[in-house]
């Protein structure tokens, strides 16, 4: 319950600074066409929210899936493969430093 929580928590900002908050996030909007043509414009714009919504997706269904489930040891499975697939999933949409639409760690 907690992870869920957190997650929703997390796409509630993420989708706050992707609708009304980022600057990048409006230039990219007002000239998508020419965003997809640049790989880091185009990760922010759709690879990097797709991902995470799918990951965000993964973790209620997996919740689902363990309330449903007809023994704990079910409940564990289920749960462990659709958490662990969201958790793979956010690792790889992360912005990581190196990547060709990556940020730093530290911002000083």
């Amino acid at each position: 319950m907690v992870l869920v929580t957190a997650l929703d928590v997390q796409l509630l900002l993420g989708l706050l600074l992707y609708l009304v908050v980022s600057p990048n996030m409006a230039e990219i909007r007002a000239n998508f066409g020419a965003s997809m043509k640049d790989p880091a414009l185009r990760f922010w714009a759709v690879e990097h929210i797709t991902m995470m919504m799918a990951a965000v997706v993964l973790v209620h269904v997996g919740r689902v899936l363990g309330r449903k489930a007809a023994n704990p040891d079910s409940k564990r499975m289920k749960q462990f493969v659709c958490f662990g697939i969201a958790t793979a999933l956010m690792v790889l949409s992360i912005p990581w430093p190196g990547l060709r639409a990556g940020r730093p760690l530290f911002r000083f």
